[in-house]
């Protein structure tokens, strides 16, 4: 199904946007056709996030430059509702849903299917529920079910049956697939291609340059707030639209393994073993089973499996017994057993854990960069009890040119940055506590592949310096590029590890879904 339009169902002109300090869009072109998918790739920082908020209303007419024509149109939105009344729907990376409530609920919140006397018509609410859920492959469950009881996938689909309520033309999707597992990443990526056929237009913001590759008709890549080119996607490389987004390039995208040769190069840095922990509620259940494993220093240990294998689960039950219930096991570091019972104890221990939810759990959004990055390790620019803010702001300055964090000053906060910049800050925090072992989990999600190589390098440097590093990721190619072994994990338990060159992604696949388990892995 297509439009009668010939002409772009959307056409952005010359949109130049500033924010103080920064100008994040100078003179962007963007035009959609009617029932295409147009994918916007660039590097954090790039700008996509900015075009688009400008493009929903986010940013309202009159803090911007430029003009936007919507079906032949000009249009300049005060706000999001004014948007979405022409049938611009916008899906963000952090999902608008309100978990207590049900799907229906959700699906209608603000667009309310009114009876007599201006009453909810709940009959009316769950029908019309009924047949989007069916759209978009919920047919499986109740219009009442609370959300909270769903999958982030089934959240996203909830979250585009809300869009096709509002009689959705143009769907923009805000790293869709970001949350995912594999098998909710191609649902998602089927329904996207689907709605195509429906004639409705897509703008698709993804890092994931495969994900683009499979489903987009054409691709804008932006770069310093720049349009740099548009193709369209079905002559256009992968490499191609690297070299766009970066300016370079990226020849040597992971970098070559410079090894540790000083004097405890072999020795094991860190030794978990018989590690055990149950599930916090239901605590029948062992999430962490009897794992063994040791990484060395000056060693990058990867740790794959697939959703619900248990590996976030062990680290942070190891940091600090941060998640589950410990049932036994102990950790050694450098050959001494010690106790980790509180974060505190495993900072101690020169143990640090980047966690996989920046956001959430990795950052203070509203504090600085600065206080971000001296918090773990205050005691280090304390003097007498109080914060030495000259210190402070040493150790940041620091880290900003070792990291090449950008932004104008270490007292912006941090919540302003760019989702590569903010997971530099992350690093940043946790290596300043100087730590033996490193356990990075999922330390490029979300980020530009200009920014991923930076972090490959910063990876490196720190295995180079005799660091003991765990990279816990879901892109089996990652780990491929940047580990010296591989460990994967099933059900809780650890099936096997390979060493750099025995590694594959097939290989791996089957010890991870238990298929081809290795017995005396954890040695």
């Amino acid at each position: 199904m297509t439009t009668e339009s010939t002409g772009p169902v959307l056409h952005m002109r010359g949109i130049t946007k500033a924010f103080p300090g920064v100008r994040a869009l100078d003179g962007v072109d963007l035009e959609v056709a009617p029932g295409e998918i147009h994918a916007i790739c660039g590097e954090n920082g790039a700008g996509k996030s900015t075009l688009v908020k400008i493009l929903s209303g986010v940013h309202p007419h009159g803090s911007y430059r430029g003009e936007i024509l919507f079906e032949g149109e000009p249009c300049r939105f005060r706000d999001i509702r004014a948007s979405e009344a022409r049938g611009i729907v916008i899906i963000h990376q952090e999902l608008a849903l309100i978990p207590q409530l049900s799907i229906a609920e959700n699906i209608f919140l603000g667009n309310e299917r009114a009876g007599r006397g201006g009453i909810i018509s709940w009959s009316e609410t769950l029908r019309e529920t009924e047949a989007l859920m069916r759209r978009v492959g919920l047919a499986g469950e109740h219009p009442q079910t609370p959300v909270a009881a769903l999958g982030v996938g089934k959240q996203q689909l909830v979250e585009i049956a809300k869009a096709l309520a509002k009689r959705v033309k143009l769907l923009i999707l805000d790293e869709p697939t970001a949350a995912l597992n594999d098998e909710d990443s191609r649902e998602l990526l089927r329904l996207i291609t689907g709605l195509r056929e429906q004639g409705i237009a897509c703008v698709l913001i993804s890092h994931k340059l495969n994900e683009v590759r499979q489903v987009a008709d054409t691709v804008t890549i932006l770069r310093d707030g720049r349009t740099v080119e548009t193709l369209p996607m079905a002559t256009t490389s992968e490499d191609r639209i690297i070299r766009g987004m970066v300016g370079r390039e990226l020849e040597q995208f992971y970098p070559e393994r410079t090894p540790y040769t000083g004097e405890r190069a072999g020795q094991v840095a860190l030794a978990v073993s018989d590690w055990t922990v149950r599930h916090p509620l239901d605590q029948q259940r062992r999430v962490v089973d009897s794992v063994s494993l040791e990484v060395r220093y000056g060693e990058i240990l990867g740790l794959a499996g697939l959703m619900g294998a248990g590996r976030t689960e062990l680290a942070m039950s190891v940091f600090g017994r941060s998640w589950g219930r410990y049932e036994r096991g102990t950790v050694a570091v450098h050959g001494h057993e010690v106790s980790t019972r509180t974060v505190s104890d495993a900072i101690g221990a020169g143990i640090a854990y980047v966690t996989e939810d920046r956001k959430t759990y990795g950052l203070n959004l509203l504090d600085t960069i600065a206080r971000n990055i001296s918090l773990a390790a205050l005691p280090r620019v304390a003097r007498r009890g109080f914060v030495d803010e000259h210190a402070e702001t040493r150790v940041a300055e620091g880290f900003r040119a070792s990291m090449n964090i950008k932004t104008p000053t270490v007292f912006e906060p941090v919540g302003r940055l760019s989702g590569g910049n903010q997971q530099k800050v992350v690093l940043s925090n946790w290596i300043n506590t100087g730590p033996e072992v490193l356990i990075l989990d999922e330390p490029t999600r979300g980020i530009d592949v200009g920014a991923k190589s930076e972090i490959y390098t910063v990876i490196d440097q720190l295995a180079a310096q005799g660091k003991a590093v765990i990279v816990i990721s879901s892109e089996l190619s990652e780990l491929l590029g940047v580990c010296d072994r591989v460990a994967t994990m099933t059900a809780g338990r650890l099936t096997g590890i390979l060493d750099r060159a025995e590694a594959t992604q097939e290989a791996l696949m089957r010890l991870m879904t238990g298929t081809d388990e290795q017995t005396g892995a954890g040695a």
